[in-house]
């Protein structure tokens, strides 16, 4: 039987293979849709566990965790100093970070903050904390070594970006793998970044009023008018809020940080503020106590679970469409199949007459439509994975957030109810078969 059965797909090899092809193109279709949501999910909600809190100006919910946590730029309203320093203050933080953006290196973000942060990401694998204006730590995945140089660029170059005129940082260290967008990131003082965009807001004065610039950027800006020291010193927030400053945004740049300086409620503004509360309870009372008419505190992770919701109705019809398209794939090898019976009345009636009885002729033509429907099946999942893993490695390239892609249970579960109704769909050229008299099928 067997071998009557490989004969026959040897012999019409070609459309045995195109019926394989389309079975697993359209099962690719749905493997793709569900192992990608899934790996959306699992990467987004990995990359959030690192932060528990958010603090920012009211606005969007969205919109503060996309940019603060997973550092997708997009203007952001500012908030004033006074928030920053009463969450340090709070005896309920452990730690609270700004974060400030706008600045770009080769498409990679240059985000201000404050040493806090870069320790509670992990810390550093090599080389040593930033502790002066101009120097600057890394993420595990960005391609620069200690030691190198590198301008900040305004905004990114398709969007009309520019490099800051006579600022630069230098690498000092590099940060621990978190498995976060803040892998491809580039740290560096919050003070630096308070002083390169307050006097580029001084020269945009008249275009910008909000802290965004002619361009769409968000800029952690102060008062209009800054200083720099008569000599270098430890810098704090309060040496930006008067005084004269020239056009060289590098001044004062090359100035020592002063890590013990107490928040200055008078400093320049940021868009968020990473919160790490002492305990579960303090989390809670932190969200309530920064829910305001002027400040927004939200939990990552329930934002995150919102857009899941929204990903969840995404998949739902995006998965009736996939399961539609095999539908028809379905129905369409269905009829090939039967055509080809037919066109084999007289193989079959020749079985018959020479003695092969009604049940093993059945079951020739139902495993032989079964091998080529379940090998369509595995081939779709294995192609469906595989597309899968390329499609989140370029999401993962493009956001930095890795992507997991894996089969779960549901999969496995899946995958044997699809065999089961290909071995009924099996079934229907095969009672047609059984129910074939030789002496029609010879005549015919």
């Amino acid at each position: 039987m067997f071998g009557f059965i490989a004969a026959d797909l040897r012999r019409h090899w070609a459309g045995a293979l195109a019926v394989v092809l389309i079975v697993a193109f359209a099962t690719a279709l749905g493997v793709v849709v569900t192992l990608q949501e899934r790996a959306l999910r699992l990467g987004s909600a990995r990359a959030a566990q690192a932060f528990d809190l958010v603090v920012g100006a009211p606005g969007s919910e969205t919109q503060l965790v996309l940019s603060a946590v997973f550092l997708q730029a997009a203007p952001l309203p500012l908030m004033d100093g006074e928030v920053l320093a009463g969450l340090i203050a709070d005896p309920r933080v452990a730690y609270a970070a700004p974060v400030g953006f706008g600045d770009f290196y080769e498409r990679q973000p240059i985000v201000g903050t404050t040493q806090a942060l870069v320790d509670g990401l992990g810390g550093l694998s090599s080389g040593r904390p930033f502790a002066r204006l101009d120097e600057a730590v890394i993420g595990a995945g960005v391609n620069l070594r200690e030691g190198d140089a590198i301008k900040p660029q305004h905004g990114l170059v398709e969007q009309g970006g520019h490099v800051h005129a006579g600022a630069a940082y230098r690498i000092v260290g590099r940060m621990k793998p978190t498995g976060t967008p803040w892998d491809r990131a580039l740290l560096v003082p919050i003070e630096a970044v308070w002083r390169v965009h307050g006097q580029h807001a001084k020269d945009h004065e008249g275009h910008d009023h909000e802290g965004h610039d002619h361009d769409g950027h968000d800029h952690d800006v102060g008062d209009d008018d800054t200083h720099e020291p008569a000599e270098p010193a430890p810098v704090r927030a309060s040496e930006h809020a008067d005084g004269d400053h020239d056009h060289d945004e590098a001044d004062g740049l090359d100035a020592p940080i002063d890590p013990g300086a107490a928040a200055d409620p008078h400093a320049p503004g940021v868009p968020a503020i990473l919160v790490k509360p002492r305990t579960i309870a303090d989390a809670y009372r932190l969200r309530q106590a920064y829910r305001s008419d002027h400040t927004l505190a939200v939990f990552p992770a329930e934002v995150l679970t919102r857009l899941y919701g929204t990903l969840g109705d995404a998949r739902l019809v995006l998965g009736a469409v996939a399961a539609g398209a095999q539908a028809l794939v379905g129905a369409a090898i269905l009829l090939v199949v039967i055509l080809h019976i037919g066109q084999r009345r007289r193989q079959i009636g020749a079985l018959r007459a020479f003695g092969a009885p009604r049940l093993a002729v059945c079951a020739i033509v139902w495993l032989e439509a079964f091998a080529l429907i379940a090998a369509g099946l595995v081939a779709g999942f294995a192609l469906g994975f595989v597309g899968a893993r390329a499609l989140s490695a370029l999401l993962a390239g493009m956001s930095g957030v890795p992507l997991p892609v894996e089969f779960a249970g549901a999969d496995l579960s899946r995958f044997a109810l699809l065999l089961a109704i290909s071995a009924l769909v099996s079934a229907v050229p095969a009672l047609s078969a059984y129910r074939q008299s030789p002496a029609a099928a010879l005549r015919g």
